[in-house]
């Protein structure tokens, strides 16, 4: 895997063959990012990566100036390889990566960002509430963006604060806006 733009751009870091996690497509992050990139300033944004898997997102968010990214990732080998890199690229004072339940995370904490990005299992079935939590919830802040990658099976136009979908195969971005 490598990263696609930024200071770090080209770095490459390699998870264990045994991982489970299926992470976003290089050319799929691209366009996501593109289309970030009209909307945000990344060094003035705090961002939230749910089910962080190989920490890929977190890192792509990091290579472009976010000051504070916290990772939340379930599976404690992906949890360690995350840190373990996180480490390797000296960036242990911008992303702050938490074992545990996206779901409970998004519950309980009190804190507070600009974007939350969620790339769950596509076959996880709760994955669906995913979006009417985040957007219930009071954990983005105002004008704050909720990326959800998820399936072409799926469409969440219907849902409250949905502004877009962009699809790159079979990899869909829906995005909403919190008022």
């Amino acid at each position: 895997m490598r990263i696609v733009s930024g200071s770090l751009k080209g770095r490459r870091f390699s998870p264990p063959g045994s991982f489970k996690a299926r992470p976003t497509t290089d050319f799929a992050k691209e366009n996501i990012f593109n289309v970030l990139n009209n909307l945000i300033d990344y060094e003035d944004v705090d961002v939230l990566d749910l089910f962080s898997g190989t920490g890929s997102i977190s890192l792509e968010f990091a290579s472009r100036g976010c000051k504070r990214i916290v990772a939340v990732e379930k599976s404690y080998n992906h949890f360690k390889f995350i840190r373990k890199v996180v480490s390797e690229f000296d960036l242990d004072d911008r992303i702050n990566v938490i074992r545990g339940c996206a779901f409970k995370y998004v519950e309980k904490t009190s804190a507070k960002f600009d974007i939350v990005f969620a790339d769950p299992p596509y076959d996880l079935k709760e994955a669906a509430e995913l979006p009417g939590k985040v957007m219930s919830s009071d954990i983005l802040n105002e004008g704050g963006l909720f990326i959800f990658e998820h399936s072409d099976k799926q469409d969440y136009s219907a849902l409250p604060g949905f502004m877009e979908v962009r699809k790159y195969g079979k990899v869909n971005f829906s995005i909403f806006e919190k008022e």
